[in-house]
């Protein structure tokens, strides 16, 4: 709908309609190809040639769409567009619904405002707000979308959250005898207790589960990123043990153990440093280093 000259390509990924998620329409198709079957209907309503191809890159979902002609001359630009108002018209009622729920729109108005607009000829100034030319509440993404993922916290702030955490589960487990700091006796290691997500954000400062409540994921976001020190399974928080780790599997593909290879004792062992039991392995058996003498 940008112009007549306008070109597309689009690689179909997450399951979206024009107004939020895709609901199924049939049980025949698999999810991923009933998507793309909508995605390529889109394309033909709004006048063009839709190609379909498979690009080799290393992802499930790699069939794209290539719209570079149109079906129609330039003259008949107003009566195609006439039929793009009402396919976005036929897909919308839902949305409008959740629209008035969420932001209190008034229902009547904006539907009869888009009914008179779906009877007329496109604006001759394209730029009009998104509110008349597309649906009313659409928001597009921001130019730029900020990375919220736990990646971009200080490295200090994630140090102190790691700490804390690994502290209220050693602190909920009776304390036990480290006489065989480096043996990998399973009796002597202190692994101490599991806690829900629940149980250790209750006992978080309320300033951190801020700071982390602004980042999508929170919590449990920054504890797996940190998989060196935790193990997060059915919404409870372990210490990692790294004597129960399985050994690297020799029929890994060649790339993968060779980058496993490369990035053997290229960081500290959280464990050496902070845990009052040291690391559970001995030296020679753990991928991180016990002290910088080791970093490569």
């Amino acid at each position: 709908r940008s112009s007549y000259s306008c070109c597309y390509f689009v690689l179909p990924c997450c399951f979206f309609d024009f107004h939020g998620k895709y609901s199924r329409r049939q049980s025949k198709k698999t999810q991923y190809r009933e998507y793309l079957d909508f995605v390529a209907q889109v394309g033909f309503v709004c006048g063009f040639h839709v190609e379909e191809d498979c690009l080799r890159i290393p992802s499930t979902k790699r069939v794209s769409f290539v719209g570079k002609s149109r079906t129609y001359p330039a003259a008949e630009r107003a009566l195609i567009d006439e039929q793009i108002t009402q396919f976005i018209n036929s897909r919308r009622t839902c949305a409008v619904a959740t629209c008035d729920r969420r932001v209190g729109f008034n229902h009547e108005h904006h539907c009869g405002d888009l009914c008179k607009e779906a009877g007329s000829e496109p604006p001759e100034d394209e730029t009009e707000t998104a509110g008349t030319i597309w649906m009313p509440g659409f928001q597009p993404r921001e130019k730029v979308e900020q990375v919220r993922n736990c990646a971009s916290l200080p490295r200090d702030f994630v140090d102190e959250v790691v700490l804390n955490v690994a502290n209220l589960l050693l602190n909920a487990a009776p304390q036990k005898s480290c006489s065989d700091k480096q043996g990998g006796n399973m009796n002597t290691w202190n692994q101490g207790e599991s806690l829900s997500l629940r149980e250790v954000a209750e006992q978080l400062d309320k300033e951190i589960l801020k700071k982390l409540k602004s980042e999508y994921g929170g919590l449990q976001t920054l504890l797996k990123n940190n998989h060196q020190v935790f193990e997060v399974l059915n919404g409870r928080v372990h210490i990692r043990d790294w004597r129960k780790e399985k050994p690297p599997s020799k029929t890994k593909p060649e790339v993968k153990r060779r980058l496993s290879a490369e990035a053997f004792k290229t960081r500290l062992c959280w464990f050496f440093i902070h845990h009052p039991d040291g690391c559970s392995l001995p030296s020679e058996a753990c991928p991180y280093a016990h002290g910088t003498e080791e970093l490569r």
